[in-house]
């Protein structure tokens, strides 16, 4: 196995300082590995772990963190534990598709809307994964026993979870060890990208850092409150680390 690059501090989170490459690997040896975790955090997941102590311990016990938006790598610069470059959570699942194809990796699909699930399962057969179950994400307290129970049966070496945080960081939370899962992989809103039910970005917003705002474009009620308050939170986060620094530095 490779050796793995330890995890920086990121106002107050774990978050490793990988390429896209480099996740990758990482990937490879968690699947071997079992039971392992993989989490990406943007602005908003930051100031949701600075609110609750129980997602930011949640996260910090994840093998694997990458930073999700150019909100975390430009923050990450600034208060000098700069990561290499984005790792997108749906640009790793599509990395993820291809080697389930090349190396035979089972894969499990739980999250989103049923019709929206059925589509990402064709989609990924049609590349050559071997996807060995799926599941919508709605469900209830009655069911929730089942749903990881059919999961642990299928034991798959992929589980991609398309649900809103943090419902499933604190399922997961309870249930990790009963999966039975090489490693999972929170994917988002990805599903609905690769269903058709919205759209990314163009590539040059994704780049400058501007895919927020297309996403505002498209779900304004939605995500208004999300950017206009949490960004706003992220950035003082993110002041108040480095006011701090600076004060320990002059104390030095």
């Amino acid at each position: 196995m490779t050796q793995s690059k330890s995890a920086v501090n990121f106002l107050g989170l774990n978050l490793h300082p990988l390429t896209m490459q480099e996740t990758l690997s990482r990937c490879e040896e968690l699947i071997e590995a079992r039971n392992s975790q993989h989490v990406v955090i943007n602005a908003a997941k930051v100031v949701s772990a600075s609110e609750s102590e129980e997602l930011m311990q949640i996260i910090n016990s994840c093998e694997l963190v990458n930073a999700d938006g150019m909100a975390i790598v430009w923050a990450s610069r600034v208060l000098g534990i700069p990561v290499p470059e984005r790792v997108a959570g749906i640009d790793l699942m599509h990395q993820l598709v291809k080697l389930s194809s090349l190396k035979n990796l089972s894969i499990y699909l739980l999250g989103a809307e049923e019709d929206v699930s059925q589509k990402v399962y064709e989609n990924f057969i049609r590349q050559g994964a071997n996807v060995v179950g799926r599941r919508n994400g709605f469900w209830s307290d009655l069911e929730e026993a089942i749903i990881v129970s059919e999961i642990s049966d299928a034991a798959p070496d992929l589980l991609f979870i398309a649900v809103p945080s943090p419902k499933k960081e604190f399922f997961l939370s309870n249930h990790l060890p009963e999966l039975n899962c090489g490693l999972v992989v929170g994917v988002g809103g990805s599903f609905d990208i690769v269903a058709g039910k919205t759209k990314r970005a163009p590539k040059w917003l994704q780049k400058s850092g501007l895919e927020w705002f297309y996403r505002l474009a498209q779900e304004p009620r939605r995500m208004l409150k999300r950017y206009a308050v949490g960004n706003t939170k992220f950035v003082l986060l993110v002041v108040r680390e480095l006011v701090h620094a600076r004060k320990l530095d002059s104390k030095r």
